[in-house]
């Protein structure tokens, strides 16, 4: 296939890498141009459980100047970034081009929509790690997994090309029909520990200091589930509930994406995360006061951030 990574951060250059190593005619396409031109001048190196090694077969771009229309296109930006991203790649999104989201949160598909008909528009969340070290640098310690399904449910040839493209690569992906229920259970995950982390400037091992650092995380996760069950998705409380507390109890050391921003004084996902939530849980009728909470109190750490106030 051909397939172009939209937003070649860590998890984009970390499949991109992948997907080229497995034969696939990879493009990555951002706008960070020391990333890009280390890439065309070196290669990609890549750090996994496997030896250090460089992945030389990628082809690299700004969207704005991407050539030939590719089959697929995998977007990874932030959520806040996908529309610019892809009216700045429109020319190159043919008759035949699918769109796929693995990002996080919630809207992403409606974003889609814009673009191309929800026929041609596949959803999915993974649950892989992935840091950009530097400039054409991305290091992934762990496993992960991509469940994955036509946005609309229903199965197209596209859904196992994809998936066969993925699992060849070593991904682990499958096509999953309760793919909504993922999204939200990770939606839940990182409105719990994302939100809490920023706020706190902790790590997420940290939130374990006191019984109210769990037991807020906890909260928050089960007040989106139950958000989720209201809309019809079958999102599993227990399943979330082990994996806030996995990552308390196990991720030493790890910030969350959201408090990186936060660090580095950028915009975060809060309006994609918890923002989506409040929204989704005040239609439904359902409380869900310590995720509003947690929603305010990141819009005015996102605020001072941004402002250096």
């Amino acid at each position: 296939m051909k397939i172009a990574i939209l937003g070649a951060g860590a998890m984009g250059s970390l499949f991109g890498a992948r997907l080229a190593e497995a034969g696939q005619a990879v493009t990555l396409l951002d706008i960070d141009d020391a990333h890009l031109g280390a890439i065309r001048s070196h290669g990609l190196r890549l750090q996994t459980a496997a030896p250090d090694r460089w992945v030389t077969n990628l082809a690299v771009s700004r969207p704005e100047q991407a050539g030939a229309q590719p089959d697929l296109i995998i977007v990874f930006t932030k959520s806040m970034h996908t529309r610019a991203a892809l009216t700045s790649l429109r020319h190159a999104i043919g008759p035949g081009t699918y769109l796929l989201t693995l990002q996080n949160g919630l809207g992403n598909v409606e974003k889609l929509r814009e673009f191309v008909p929800l026929e041609r528009i596949l959803a999915g969340v993974t649950t892989w790690p992935a840091d950009l070290v530097g400039p054409g640098h991305v290091r992934s310690h762990g496993e992960g997994a991509i469940r994955m399904m036509s946005a609309d449910g229903t199965v197209r040839p596209i859904v196992g090309q994809v998936v066969d493209a993925l699992a060849n690569a070593g991904l682990r992906c499958i096509a999953d029909p309760d793919v909504w229920a993922a999204i939200w259970e990770k939606v839940a995950f990182n409105a719990a520990l994302n939100t809490l982390c920023a706020v706190l400037g902790c790590t997420v091992d940290q939130l374990d200091l006191t019984p109210d650092g769990r037991r807020l995380a906890l909260s928050i996760a089960l007040e989106v589930v139950s958000v989720a069950r209201a809309r019809g998705i079958d999102a599993n409380p227990a399943s979330v509930e082990a994996s806030v507390i996995h990552a308390i109890e196990n991720h030493r050391g790890h910030q969350p994406s959201m408090l990186q921003d936060i660090l580095a004084g950028r915009r975060t996902e809060i309006e994609s995360i918890g923002g989506a939530v409040v929204a989704e849980a005040r239609a439904a009728g359902v409380a869900v006061p310590d995720t509003a909470c947690l929603l305010h109190l990141v819009r005015l750490a996102e605020a001072r951030a941004v402002t250096g106030a």
